[in-house]
This record gives C-alpha cells, structure tokens and sequence, in this order.
C-alpha cells in the first residue's frame, strides 16, 4: 500500500480520506515574529490552542488531511506543527518544501549555483530532497511535497532557478508538485510549460489558485495537459465569489473535469500579514474564509447546481489519493 509522509508519520493514501488539498496552519514568518510579535502581536500559547480549536473543528466536519505548502517565504516553522498535530488526533497534517518567492531568490542562494561564484550543483536542489526523504532540519518530519511560485512578474530569473530546483527535486524523488499561480496574467501555462520540459509528471502537478478564474477555456487548457486544478480559495470572496467559483466547478464537472480538480480554502489559523488585525480583518473582509466553508456551505451548493457526490468525492477524496500516491 503507498503511503504518503505526514508531521506523525506515514499514513496509507487509502486513508487520507477527504483532504483539503491547500490549507496553512500558520503564515508567520520567524524573522517578523521573533523582531516584532513577541510582547506584541504574537501569543504563542493562545495562537497553539486557537489552532488545535479549529483543527479539530474541522476534522469533526469529515475532513480528515490536510496539505499545508508553508514554505521557506511563508514561515514554516515545524515544532510548532508537531506540538499542535499531537492535540488533533483526526486529522494527518502534509507538508512541503520548496520557496514561496514572487521575483528573488533567498541571499542564501544567490551566488552558490552552476556558473555563479561558487560553481557547484544547485544546492536548493539537495535542500529539497534531503526534506522529502531525510527530513526537516532536526524534526524527523519529511515533507510530501513541493512547492513554488510563478506570479503575476512571471518567469523572473529568480522564481525560474526556484521552479527548475522544484522540478528537479521531483524528478529525483517523484515528490509531487503545488505552484502558486495568478490566474489574471495565467501563470499556470508559463509554470507547466517550464515542468514539462523539466521532465515533471504534469499529472502529478496542482496549479494553485486556479478557482480565482472563471475562464473555462484558460482552466480547461491547463487541465487538459493532465494537471490538477486548484480551486483552493473558497470563501476569499475579493478574489471571486462563492456562487461564481461553484458555478464554474459545477461547468468543469459536466464537462469531464471533475477528476481534475481539488478543492481547499487556502486559509490559515493565523497570518501576520495583518498583525494584531488579523481576526477583525477576517471578520470584516472575508467572513467566509474558514476552514468549513466547503462542508458548510459550498457542498450543498454544488449539489444544488447538479455535482454529484460521486464527483465531490472524486475531488475530495480520491484526487488527493492520487496525487499522493
């Protein structure tokens, strides 16, 4: 039976059960907290417990995995993720590894690379697989997956250099790949364009974010070169409202495409991108964006526009199974 690594250990695919395929636990960078949160924003006890909370919420809603793309850029911190998995007994936590850069490369890569100062391999490509298969610094927790960026600016150098590394670390372990896209400049093309001729599995491929587009001709075109689409911000109504992003899953399914699709929330316990804001914000800004607005709401709304179950489980269940296996 394949299996997939998890923050508690390997887990059978056959039981990841439905999985919320893009979902962070915390975005907090460590460098902002530990300048600016501590003895300000930051709570460290109160943040923990708020989390277990809502994990534990959701997994009593039947979620039972979730795959969290925390990366270097977004704040992965995984004691924090250990502590908190050990309290939510129901639910498998997925990390990844990779780079979340919209132009630059990290300083600490910069200058060491084929051709550049230090002429030797690339070494975020042995930063990634020593992840995938040894494990997190010191946490014997192994990530399952990669993740990138390709934005709005596109192909910058060096979001390119961070792409190919991911592509090449999933060549050398067959880990599969998440990468963030901005469907207005329709990144996702130019992102699987360049995993193709890196030799990566597009099947194995998730092009985050495509459910802020209700452009069927741009989705069905990423889709139709075996990727997954990643409609992944239900309830980030600013970005595309609800009834939209259901009526075009709802299209996708009846036209064949349902078992190329995930479905998340891209939500998180906290972010700093607000500070001490951060709950008013969500309140004010996005009151919807939590982790049961699919089962809560969006499910039922599927149905009613004619997705059948056997379709939402092809996208919550045996989607994620496949991509993991």
């Amino acid at each position: 039976m394949p299996s997939v690594n998890t923050v508690k250990g390997p887990v059978d695919v056959d039981d990841l059960g439905q999985t919320l395929m893009h979902e962070h636990v915390f975005v907090v960078a460590t460098e902002h907290l530990d300048n600016y949160g501590k003895g300000g924003w930051w709570d460290e006890e109160f943040r923990v417990a708020d989390a277990i909370r809502k994990l534990n919420a959701v997994a009593a809603k039947g979620v039972r995995t979730i795959a969290d793309p925390t990366v270097w850029g977004l704040g992965r911190y995984l004691p924090r993720i250990q502590r908190i998995a050990a309290e939510v007994p129901d639910l498998n936590i997925i990390v990844a590894t990779g780079i979340y850069s919209y132009e630059e490369l990290p300083h600490q890569y910069e200058h060491r690379g084929p051709g550049l100062l230090m002429d030797v391999p690339d070494p975020m490509v042995d930063d990634f697989v020593r992840d995938l298969t040894v494990g997190i610094a010191d946490t014997g927790v192994k990530a399952a997956f990669l993740k990138c960026v390709v934005e709005a600016r596109g192909l910058t150098p060096g979001v390119e250099r961070i792409c190919r590394a991911v592509a090449q670390a999933h060549v050398r372990t067959g880990a599969p790949i998440t990468v963030h896209t901005n469907v207005h400049a329709q990144s996702g093309i130019l992102a699987l364009d360049l995993f193709a001729k890196e030799g990566v599995d597009l099947t194995k491929v998730v092009v985050g974010h495509s459910g802020d587009s209700n452009d069927l001709d741009y989705l069905m075109r990423l889709a139709d070169t075996g990727a997954t689409l990643g409609m992944d911000r239900f309830g980030l109504d600013l970005y595309n409202p609800t009834a939209q992003r259901v009526a075009t899953v709802a299209e996708l399914c009846r036209r064949g495409y349902a078992d190329r699709m995930v479905l998340s929330h891209d939500h998180a316990c906290f972010m700093d991108y607000f500070g001490d804001a951060w709950d008013t914000a969500l309140g004010t800004l996005a009151p919807n964006w939590r982790y049961d607005h699919i089962h809560d709401d969006v499910l039922a709304a599927l149905r009613d526009s004619g997705v059948t179950d056997d379709q939402i489980d092809q996208m919550l269940v045996f989607n994620p199974r496949r991509h993991f296996s």
